[in-house]
């Protein structure tokens, strides 16, 4: 779906610090950065995460994200154990800017199911997505 130029899915859940979440079974999540928060940085040079075995907590800065001139922070959208890392950010950040929704960060195994209902989805992410938009113009 686009969104004032940029792509929304609308099968994901978002965190409002630009994070988007893929339910993958009970307890276990995917991870990654929205079409949005992408074009603003730029092309994607370096990205610092946690590690495998890290515990996370929702709302929390647990890294960064980098281009050539620019640093934003990386928001944890849950809480939870790293269960695995996406090797293909570590070699090649970049390849996240050319898919965003294919190109995942991590997944976490959650602490607490229940944060899922506390993220953005259907028309509350896209008004949301709006507004951000609004205000980065």
């Amino acid at each position: 779906m686009d969104v004032k130029g940029y792509d929304h899915r609308e099968d994901l859940l978002y965190h409002e610090e630009f994070c988007w979440v893929k339910p993958e079974g009970d307890d276990t999540v995917t991870v990654g950065l929205n079409d949005f928060y992408c074009k603003l940085a730029g092309e994607i040079s370096y990205v610092d995460m946690p590690e495998e075995g890290d515990e996370i907590s929702k709302d929390e800065r647990i890294g960064t994200v980098e281009t050539g001139k620019w640093v934003g922070k990386l928001i944890a959208p849950v809480t939870g154990e790293i269960i695995e890392i996406n090797e293909v950010v570590e070699d090649d950040p970049a390849e996240i800017n050319e898919a965003p929704y294919d190109v995942w960060l991590f997944k976490v195994k959650l602490s607490d199911p229940s944060e899922l209902d506390e993220l953005l989805k259907d028309d509350d992410a896209v008004k949301w997505l709006e507004a951000a938009i609004e205000e980065h113009a």
